[in-house]
């Protein structure tokens, strides 16, 4: 039997409900975003007709709960085995935005952060081994070390490319897919700081918040790139 046959119901061993893996209708195709509390991205394939999922380490704070796997990304892609696959593998120690917080003197406010580095850099040559033999689908992240230690994006968007006003290089890897193409260029809403430092808007507001508000706020997709993803790479996903 194939993965279109039959009905799975699965209790997961973390405590998330029973998961039911329904019976597929005719050309309709399997998406799977991992790294994804949000759902932004997992919804708009599910609004644009596909069997879509999400997973992540953390419970789901998205209207689709029944549709959240609360594990491990590669169980997932076992569990689910999409057509296409989107990757948003964690961040903070792949970015380039924190550097210097390798150098010697900040040793002792991160003693493990070298370790870290490395077990995120791991992790996200994994995606990248997930993405390949699936064939279909992208892995996103800001830019940092790993166009360096993997390979360069193949495209980086913004989000002033797609209706909103944030300014956020996003980098994209790509398998089987065509660059993403804007869909609204708007001005970007830039914070001019008296040293004459820019930032974000986004990054300006949320830099008070608590750590891990700060990063869910940060790293939730925008819901116009999320759309065009859908709208603009939904056919690749079902070849």
């Amino acid at each position: 039997m194939t993965k279109d046959d039959i009905t799975t119901n699965i209790q997961l061993e973390n405590g998330s409900p029973a998961f039911a893996k329904p019976v597929l209708s005719a050309g309709v195709s399997r998406v799977l975003i991992t790294h994804e509390e949000s759902q932004t991205v997992m919804e708009a394939f599910l609004n644009a007709g596909f069997d879509a999922y999400s997973c992540d380490l953390l419970p789901s704070s998205g209207k689709y709960p029944e549709r959240h796997l609360q594990m491990d990304c590669f169980e997932a892609i076992k569990l689910i085995e999409p057509d296409f696959l989107g990757m948003h593998p964690e961040c903070t120690r792949l970015t380039v935005a924190a550097n210097k917080y390798y150098l010697p003197k900040y040793a002792d406010r991160f003693p493990n952060i070298h370790e870290q580095r490395a077990e995120a850099v791991e992790h996200f040559l994994k995606c990248a081994e997930a993405l390949e033999q699936i064939g279909c689908g992208y892995i996103e992240n800001p830019i940092g070390i790993m166009s360096r230690l993997y390979k360069k994006p193949n495209q980086i968007i913004q989000p002033y490319q797609f209706g909103h006003t944030e300014r956020k290089s996003t980098c994209l890897w790509l398998a089987g897919l065509p660059k993403l193409k804007p869909t609204e260029i708007v001005e970007p809403d830039i914070i001019i700081h008296k040293s004459g430092r820019t930032d974000s808007r986004l990054h300006y507001e949320t830099f008070k918040l608590p750590k891990e508000e700060r990063r869910k706020a940060r790293s939730k997709t925008f819901f116009g790139i999320a759309k065009a993803m859908s709208e603009q790479w939904g056919s690749y996903a079902c070849r």
